[in-house]
C-alpha cells in the first residue's frame, strides 16, 4: 500500500481526495458532477483507466442499494401505470429523432444512437444499441458526449424548474425519469428534490430502461445482426430483488436504511467520476448538428412530458 501511494503523482492524490469528498456525503450530486467536470477540463483525468470502469460498476450497485428503500408493490404499480406512456414517448422520440437526423444530414448511426439515448436511458441504451447496428467508435463517442452534456445541464436546472413550477415530489420524480437521459442524473436530480421524488424517479426510470431489450432486439432483426450480443441491464433484476427483500422482511429496516445511505453516497461519487471522464477533445469531436439534434429532442420530450405530468399526475 505504501508503494502504491509513493507512485502517485500530485494530481492523482488531489483527484483521490476530491473523490473522497464526493463519497462522504458533504456535497450534493450536482456539485460532485460539476467538480469532476471542472477538474477534468482543467487538468485532465489522472486516473482515467481506473475511474471509468469503477463508475460503471458503482452506478449499478448504487441503484441496487436504493432498492432497499422501496416497496415491490409500488414498483409494480409504477411499471403497470407507465407502460403505455413509456411506449408512446419512446416511439415518438425515435420517430422525431429519425426525422431530425434526415433534416440535419447526420450520420445514420449517430442519429439513431442519440435518439435511443434520449428515448430510454442515455449511455446504457447507446451501449446496448451500438454493437447491434455496427456503430463505429466515432458515432459512439459523439452520441455519448452529446447525451452526457445535456445530462449535466439537466442535473442542475431540473430541481430549480421543479420548485419554480411548484411540482409535487411525485410529479417531479415522474418528469425527471422521463426527461433526463441517464439513470445517474435522474437519481441525482430526484435525490435533491426529496425522498418521494427519488423513489418515484428511480422506479419509473428503471422500468423504462427495460425497453432497451425490445429496442435492441428489433434493431438486431432489422439489421439482420443476430450474432451480436445484446447488452441487458441485469442490475435491474437485483434492484427488484432488493425491493422484494425490503417488502417481505421489514424487520431489517435499520440495515436497509444503512444500505440506502451508502448507495446515495456511492451515487454522488459516481457522478464525480462520470464528470471527470469528459475531456476537451470529447467536446470538440461532437460537432454542432448532433448536439442540435440532441438538444431539440430533449426540449421536445421535456416540455411534452412536463405538460402531461402537470395535468395527469
Amino acid at each position: 500500500m505504501k508503494d502504491f501511494f509513493k507512485q502517485l503523482t500530485f494530481l492523482q492524490i488531489v483527484y483521490i481526495i476530491l473523490a473522497g469528498v464526493a463519497a462522504s456525503g458533504l456535497v450534493s450530486a450536482p456539485i460532485a458532477l460539476a467538480g469532476g467536470l471542472v477538474f477534468a477540463l482543467i487538468f485532465g483525468n489522472p486516473l482515467k483507466k481506473i475511474s471509468q470502469p469503477v463508475s460503471t460498476h458503482l452506478l449499478r450497485w448504487s441503484i441496487v442499494g436504493l432498492g432497499f428503500g422501496m416497496n415491490i408493490h409500488a414498483v409494480a404499480k409504477a411499471g403497470q401505470e407507465g407502460f403505455l406512456f413509456a411506449a408512446a414517448t419512446i416511439a415518438g422520440t425515435l420517430l422525431i429523432g429519425f426525422l431530425l437526423g434526415k433534416l440535419f444530414k447526420i450520420d445514420k448511426n449517430t442519429s439513431l444512437l442519440i435518439s435511443s439515448g434520449t428515448a430510454i436511458c442515455g449511455g446504457s441504451a447507446i451501449a446496448a444499441v451500438g454493437p447491434v447496428i455496427n456503430a463505429d467508435s466515432k458515432s459512439m463517442s459523439v452520441s455519448l458526449v452529446t447525451i452526457f452534456m445535456l445530462n449535466a445541464v439537466a442535473l442542475f436546472i431540473f430541481p430549480e424548474l421543479g420548485h419554480l413550477l411548484n411540482l409535487s415530489e411525485l410529479q417531479f420524480g415522474t418528469w425527471s425519469a422521463i426527461s433526463i437521459h441517464d439513470t445517474s442524473s435522474v437519481v441525482g436530480a430526484a435525490s435533491k428534490y426529496g425522498d418521494e421524488a427519488l423513489k418515484t424517479a428511480t422506479t419509473i426510470k428503471l422500468t423504462r430502461a427495460l425497453w432497451i431489450i425490445p429496442l435492441a432486439l428489433g434493431l438486431s432483426f432489422i439489421n439482420k445482426n443476430g450474432k451480436k450480443k445484446i447488452s441487458v441491464p441485469w442490475f435491474i433484476l437485483f434492484f427488484i430483488c432488493a425491493t422484494l427483500i425490503t417488502t417481505f422482511f421489514p424487520e431489517g429496516k435499520e440495515v436497509y436504511d444503512g444500505i440506502k445511505t451508502v448507495a446515495k453516497h456511492g451515487l454522488v461519487l459516481t457522478l464525480f467520476l462520470i464528470g471527470s471522464s469528459l475531456t476537451r477533445n470529447d467536446i470538440k469531436a461532437v460537432g454542432f448538428m448532433p448536439m442540435l439534434q440532441g438538444l431539440i429532442l430533449w426540449i421536445i420530450i421535456s416540455c411534452s412530458s412536463l405538460l402531461a405530468v402537470m395535468y395527469l399526475v
